[in-house]
């Protein structure tokens, strides 16, 4: 059986749209979009969803295990022989206290890539396939708004780049934003029609 490694941020993790702060709620595993598409797949599943996770920062509020570098490291020596990985971030590094460019991020998301696709950790695994996902873009509302002050517009710019990244790497690409939109109660995270349209495009991608 195939074994697919999904990493990213809380929209891998399966956290529903926030109305208030400091509570913790997740989706049940036939909510996420990971469990979905794997189940479409046939393949076995190792989830790697870290809410507030970003390509490259660590984050003065939320601590050093944020940065998405480290952690995929961690994660692809831990786990498998994985057959296929993906990378949806980007969404939390537009946050208005990392003043990054898209550029920037961009930048960041290309050396989670690199590493990914690199003679170490191809080799342990066998050779494994990579989809990077370009996340939907964010809107700046509901009780999220002010962190994400001045993303929406980094967020939408994202996407082509990632494109092009994609392409320079010869790996697959999903933009998810010609999929799905975030829900309009904090402007970041998906409500579970999104994860089950999201599921069959990443399926589709995977296929």
């Amino acid at each position: 059986m195939h074994t697919l490694l999904t990493f990213g941020d809380s929209n891998t993790h399966g956290t529903p749209p926030l109305q208030r702060r400091g509570v913790y709620e997740r989706y049940p595993p036939d909510i996420r979009w990971p469990k979905r598409a794997a189940a479409t797949l046939g393949w076995s599943l190792v989830e790697e969803g870290l809410p507030g996770r970003t390509a490259q920062f660590d984050d003065p509020v939320m601590g050093g295990i944020m940065n998405g570098w480290p952690a995929l490291y961690q994660a692809l020596r831990s786990h498998g022989p994985i057959d296929a990985l993906t990378i949806m971030l980007g969404t939390n590094d537009v946050k208005t206290r990392f003043g990054a460019t898209p550029e920037q991020i961009a930048g960041g998301i290309a050396a989670l890539l690199d590493l990914a696709l690199g003679d170490e950790l191809q080799t342990r695994h066998g050779g494994f396939r990579v989809l990077l996902i370009a996340p939907p873009p964010v809107a700046e509302s509901g009780i999220l708004a002010a962190d994400f002050w001045g993303g929406a517009a980094k967020s939408r710019a994202l996407a082509p780049l990632l494109a092009d990244l994609a392409r320079s790497r010869d790996t697959l690409f999903l933009d998810a934003g010609t999929h799905i939109e975030t829900s309009p109660l904090d402007g970041v995270h998906l409500t579970p029609d999104a994860h089950a349209t999201l599921a069959q495009a990443v399926a589709h991608a995977l296929y």
